[in-house]
């Protein structure tokens, strides 16, 4: 193992995982490699039911590997205990879903600070943060605003936020502008791409769309269990 890849924000060396249903096993991935760098965007652009979601489980640590290792910022996860990987869920991965998942109660800039106040950031700075992402993300005259007041739009930029809010090392982004219309999913997107870029997080971003999957850093998929790298983006 070389300096560089101890010290990548997330790498998967030889992740086997596999399903069992009665006297049926499914091998879903059967030796995943996979490894991705600070300020690094990858596009996994798969069909379904090819283990798009499991390879995404198993890096942000929901699921664990039957074989192989899943190592953020040089260190193993199967080595820790399930307090110490919930701890680097919370604090060094963020996840954007395709559905924003924002909790109706709260208002945009709640919704963006209740994730660092869990992870043990003082109120008034979490608020700050709060702002400043939301801001980022041309929502500054929205933070007071529950979700139930916000566009599709504006909710998916309100939980990308929250996914950074904890500024983390990792971003895993499962299909994150998948129920937006076409103009609204290119300026999510281009929030999105802008932002990460300029914090230096790791993203692997899982899409169908392959127009925004070419704008990504480069793209693989998922093949007889393994990834693959499908091309270059450009």
């Amino acid at each position: 193992m070389n300096e560089t890849q101890s010290a990548a924000p997330l790498r998967m060396d030889g992740v086997a995982r596999r399903y069992i249903s009665g006297e049926e096993t499914l091998d879903v991935l059967r030796g995943a490699d996979l490894t991705l760098h600070p300020g690094e965007i990858v596009a996994l652009v798969a069909p379904s039911g090819t283990g798009k979601s499991t390879l995404l489980h198993l890096a942000g640590l929901l699921e664990k590997p039957d074989a192989g290792c899943v190592m953020l910022a040089g260190q193993d996860a199967g080595a820790l205990t399930d307090a110490q990987r919930t701890q680097i869920r919370r604090e060094q991965i963020g996840f954007v879903y395709q559905f924003h998942h924002l909790l109706a109660e709260f208002t945009a800039r709640e919704n963006v600070m209740l994730p660092q106040m869990i992870a043990g950031v003082a109120r008034k700075t979490a608020r700050t943060r709060a702002d400043e992402l939301l801001a980022t993300f041309g929502l500054a005259h929205r933070l007071d605003h529950l979700p139930g007041k916000l566009s599709g739009g504006e909710k998916q930029r309100v939980a990308i936020a929250r996914a950074l809010a904890n500024r983390p090392q990792v971003l895993l982004a499962d299909e994150p502008t998948g129920n937006l219309d076409v103009h609204t999913s290119d300026a999510v997107f281009d929030a999105l791409l802008q932002t990460v870029r300029a914090h230096g997080v790791a993203a692997l971003i899982a899409t169908h769309n392959m127009d925004l999957a070419r704008r990504m850093d480069r793209i693989v998929t998922l093949r007889d269990g393994l990834v693959v790298a499908l091309a270059p983006a450009t």
